[in-house]
């Protein structure tokens, strides 16, 4: 593990302490897990960037054309 000091505004400080202990974790693991959560959010970004940069809209296409042309189910069909 990795010891890392922040210096945060008192008022972030004072929601953080109230929201861990809200939680029932420590101030280190609420900050823990935020910080886990928001890398994961933006590594996802840049892998379906990835995806899409790696997709052509010909492929796409010719995935759809090879849909059968049904009407959809009733619990399927928009009101």
């Amino acid at each position: 593990m990795s010891t890392l000091s922040v210096r945060l505004p008192e008022s972030i400080h004072r929601e953080v302490r109230e929201l861990a202990k809200a939680d029932g974790v420590s101030i280190n693991q609420f900050i823990s897990l935020a910080l886990a959560e928001k890398v994961s959010s933006l590594r996802t970004v840049d892998y379906l960037k990835q995806r899409a940069a790696n997709g052509s809209a010909e492929h796409m296409l010719s995935m759809l054309r090879e849909a059968p042309d049904i009407e959809p189910e009733e619990r399927d069909r928009m009101k």
